[in-house]
Parts: C-alpha cells; structure tokens; sequence
C-alpha cells in the first residue's frame, strides 16, 4: 500500500527527520517576563537533555515541567535559569517529540539559548513549520490550522471569538457536512450510472433539490464571510472635509485621545494621521486627512495629496462640513472626489453651536434616505448615531450573529463550489444523462475537500503557512 496523502499531500510531515526549533513568543528589548524557545521533531529530546541542567532527582517525563539552567556544553557556562517542558509524541502540538525552554524575556537570553539549539543539531523552523506539521500529522485539519494564525492576528475581541469557533471545529463541521451530502448524492448518481438496471429508478428531483440546498448553503457562507473580513481585517475610514471643520477634533472623539492637533487655524493638519481602535466589535483605521484646498504652500500641497491618495484607498469616508456653514460648493466638490462605490457618510458639525431647536444644515445634494448625521466634535454629542451610521453603511451592523465565517481563500473555493453545483443542476434541468450530472458536482465535491484540507496541493500549504509567524 502507498503512503496516506491529502491530495497530493503525503501525510507525515516530517520524512527527512529532521528537528526544527524557534522562539515561540515576541520578543522586545527590555518587554515581556518569558520567552519560548520551542523544537519539535526526533531529536527534540536530546537536544534538550543536552543544553538543560535539571537539579536533583527530576524526572524526565511527559507533561511535566523541570526547573534548572541552560548550559553550554561547550564548557559548561550557565546561560540561564528556565523552565523545560517536554511532551512526548503523539501528545503535542504536532504530534512529533516537542521541548519548550521557558526563559527570561527580552532580547538577549532567549537569543542566545536559540542558538544553543541551533548548534545542537536543530534547524530554524520556517514561518508556520509548527501549525503546518501538526496538520500534516493529522493533529489539526486546514480550518483549523488557519483559525490559529486569524486568533494571533485578530485586532479584536469579536474577532478573536470568531478564530475561536474555527479553531474548535466549527467551519470544519460545516463544511465537512455538507461534503458528505454531495458524496452521498454523488454515490447515488454513479450506482445508476454502473447499475441503473440492478437499482430501483432515481429520484432526480430529490438529487436536484439536495444539490440546490447544498448550493443555497454555500452562498450564505459566501455571504457571512463578507463580514467576517471586516472583523478581521478591520476598515480604513478616511475623515474629509475642508480646512477647520473639525476633522483632527472628530479623529480625537472617536479615539477617545489626543491624537491629533486641533487649532483654530485652517491648514494645521499637514501630513495623514492614522488612529486604530475598535468600534463595537469592528477594528478601524482612522485617517485624519489635511483640509483640501488650493494653497500655495508646498508642505500643505503634500499632505493634500496624501490626503486624496487616501481617499482614493479608503473602505468608507467620512465628509466632515460645517453645520454653522451649511453645506457649501467647496463641499460639493469633496464628495465628487470619493470614489464610486465607496460607503459614504455625510456628517456635519458643530451643532453645539445651533440655536435652540435650530434646523438643520441644507444640504442639497445629500439623498432623502440619507441625511447627514449630526455632532459636536468638541462636547461628544452624536458620537454613539455617528458610529451606528459608519458601522450600518459598511454593512457591519449585523456580526453579532456571526458564528464561522471563511476567510478569503475559503471563500473563493465555496464560491467556485457553489457555482459547479449551478453547472450540475443546469445538466439536471436539461435532462442529460446522470453520468453529466457527477462531473461539476465532483468538481464541487474537491473544492470543500480543498477547504478542510482534504485534497490540497503542497504548493498550497506552502503559500498559506508561509503567512503564519515563525514559532507558530
């Protein structure tokens, strides 16, 4: 019998034998208490019986932590005082041997200790060689695996939460669910195909509903996945508007900080700055933007044209004008400079400053169905109807309900899923022969495969642990 693959993928990651090591935690001049350098692979264990001095009668068991020093072995120098802990395969992450020294944080111990192991006999792991060997062990599936690197990467709690119901299974349920629908329609189809006259006749209205649900299925995933990309990766909101319209006060409120200078002169922001925070669940990047308009000086001139550049990039904007100034041409011709398709949101400001029961600013171009939401940069009023606005016009309103979302590479191969089982159902329609119905659902059937991990290329998994950060 051949080897066990996935795809073209043999299972067992490790067929050279070789041991891989690497700091599994960031590190920073003079930040963190403890460092991991972690080694997985045959000689793990020898490796660390090597470098670490334990004590007394500490035994060298799985699972359990040993208290000592790194040594030299060179000549014996005591490097540092760690924590070791082995875990004996298949118990670990990766299913190989694997050894964690805990020491000292910072820059230079946890350097040096690498390089220990490295000269031992251990060789630098790549970025992802952990994740990617325990999926190749069959310790974590691909949903899984990726779940890991969105919940190092998350920017918020949602988001984090969302990695958490991928790293516990849930995508990989669903999507290996509805895999088995389309197997066991396609065993039907191919039982008719080989035997359709030892076998009671085929129902092939329920096989093109069952195909039409699966596809229906694959579309919401599609859908929901749109927003699981604005938890994860977050929205660059761009802040326009003329020059002391209160753009660097608003960046300021929404940060809840001084992040920005704010004057009274027009012209002070020169230059794009950038705020990142997170707004109910939704990470954003703000860019207070120079006031754009004509000027004669070459400092202004440059952040005007960053300033456009922004807008040029922006997922959303946010037009900033004067409630006490209404809205002016200068305004008109701001919001002629967003791009088409970009969410808009049209805020004025300064309302602090309206009378009493004051009317709101004409703005005539503005939609009946959208008009501008009201603030005060400077006392807060309107902030919470300003956030709700940007959140809805984005489309990011309605993530609490959100459970498993796909990530882009996911979405695309559901995508292409969905529209193989549109070209089945269209062979159905026609009244071809059933063995024209199992080519585009096979075809369906290898792309769910390919989101779990159950039929993936090696080239794949390189490009996507190669995104992971070394250590993990």
């Amino acid at each position: 019998m051949g080897p066990v693959t996935r795809g073209d993928v043999p299972i067992g990651a490790n067929p050279n034998g070789d041991t891989i090591a690497a700091i599994a935690t960031a590190v920073a001049a003079g930040a963190g208490s403890v460092a991991i350098v972690r080694l997985s692979g045959p000689a793990a264990e020898a490796i660390g019986r090597r470098l670490f001095l334990a004590p007394g009668d500490q035994c060298w068991e799985s699972h359990r932590v040993l208290y000592g020093h790194v040594v030299d072995p060179a000549d014996g120098r005591r490097l540092d005082e760690a924590l070791l802990l082995l875990m004996r395969a298949p118990r670990s992450f990766t299913r190989e041997d694997v050894v964690e020294l805990h020491c000292h944080g910072g820059l230079v111990a946890v350097r040096r200790v690498l390089e220990l192991v490295l000269a031992a006999g251990a060789r630098l792991a790549g970025p992802g060689e952990f994740s990617q060997r325990a999926f190749l062990n069959g310790r974590l599936d691909l949903t899984r695996a990726e779940a890991i690197g969105e919940m190092i990467a998350a920017r918020s709690r949602r988001a984090a939460e969302l990695a958490m119901a991928g790293i516990d299974g849930g995508l990989q349920r669903r999507i290996a669910g509805l895999r088995e629908r389309l197997l066991d329609q396609l065993a039907e189809l191919e039982a008719r195909v080989d035997f359709e006259e030892d076998l009671p006749p085929l129902d092939g209205m329920a096989v093109s509903a069952e195909l039409l649900a699966v596809r229906g299925e694959l579309e919401q995933l599609v859908a929901e996945s749109r927003q699981g990309e604005l938890l994860r990766e977050g929205l660059r909101v761009a802040i326009v508007g003329r020059p002391n319209v209160g753009k660097s006060s608003l960046l300021n409120l929404l940060s809840r900080r001084e992040r920005a200078i704010v004057t009274d002169l027009p012209g002070t922001t020169r230059d794009l700055l950038e705020s990142d925070l997170v707004l109910d669940g939704v990470p954003l990047t703000l860019l207070d933007t120079a006031g754009i308009r004509p000027t004669d000086d070459r400092v202004e001139q440059l952040g005007i044209e960053r300033s456009r550049q922004a807008l040029a990039g922006a997922d959303a904007v946010l037009l900033l004008f004067d409630l006490l100034a209404g809205w002016t041409a200068a305004d008109q011709e701001l919001r002629a400079l967003v791009p088409e398709g970009v969410p808009l949101l049209l805020v004025g400001n300064k309302c602090d400053g309206l009378p009493e029961g004051g009317a709101p600013a004409v703005v005539p171009s503005a939609p009946p169905e959208a008009p501008p939401v009201r603030i005060s940069a400077l006392t807060g009023a309107g902030r919470d109807e300003l956030v709700a606005a940007l959140l809805g016009r984005c489309g990011a309103s309605e993530l609490q309900g959100l459970q498993v979302a796909l990530n882009g590479r996911q979405r695309e191969l559901a995508a292409a899923a969905a529209a193989s089982l549109e070209r089945s159902l269209e062979a159905a329609a026609q009244g071809l022969p059933w063995d024209f119905w199992t080519i585009d659902l096979r075809g369906a059937i290898a792309g769910l495969g390919a989101i779990t991990g159950e039929e993936v290329s090696e080239a794949v998994l390189e490009r996507i642990f190669s995104r992971f950060c070394i250590g993990k």
